[in-house]
């Protein structure tokens, strides 16, 4: 009974170590050629989205770090009633991007298909650019305005229509920070040639 017992645990221990996507964040988030040189295939899927609708790089890679800093399955936190019982999260956002449900289902029916999933950096970042050159056609706001962006991804097209943001000065502030670092990761990505 023992050795079953060892099988079983080893089973365990084994099986937590598999599989290809990334739960945890790359270990040093304020370096673009560290992230990219620890998970290449992350410089890939920007890449990519780069090429297909002209979203630069590094503001992928500012708005992912913003939204999920870099964890594959990062949710929103959970609702409390009466401050202890759980009742639901803040939102249905999953994955690298943060994509919401019905807008997720959007992309799918469009472009992406039944198979991409929010937890895959390769569709997470095909859906970012999907959308914002969506952006572009809906608001005008132009694909490297990263500031601009960030605001329409975080409060939607017809929020940013609206000028929702205009009364949050945390995300304007946020939306600042989104920009400064998508110079910083620029910057890097040019001094380790990745750019």
């Amino acid at each position: 009974m023992s050795s079953f017992f060892r099988a079983m645990a080893l089973m365990l221990v084994l099986g937590s170590c598999g599989g290809s996507s990334h739960n945890s964040a790359p270990r040093n988030l304020d370096d673009a050629c560290s992230i990219v040189s620890e998970r290449p295939e992350y410089l890939r899927a920007f890449r990519a989205v780069e090429r297909k609708y002209g979203v630069p790089v590094p503001s992928l890679m500012a708005i992912i770090y913003q939204e999920s800093k870099f964890i594959s399955n990062n949710r929103p936190p959970h609702r409390y009633a009466l401050g202890v019982i759980p009742v639901g999260r803040q939102s249905s956002a999953v994955g690298y991007s943060q994509a919401l449900d019905a807008t997720w289902r959007e992309y799918q029916d469009s472009v992406g298909g039944s198979r991409a999933n929010r937890q895959n950096i390769r569709d997470a970042t095909d859906f970012m650019g999907w959308y914002m050159v969506q952006t572009v056609d809906v608001t005008g706001v132009p694909i490297h305005d990263t500031r601009n962006q960030y605001l329409a991804y975080h409060d939607g097209r017809s929020g940013y229509m609206r000028g929702t943001w205009r009364s949050k000065s945390w995300l304007i502030r946020v939306a600042g920070e989104v920009e400064a670092r998508a110079v910083m990761y620029d910057v890097q990505l040019r001094s380790c040639r990745k750019r």
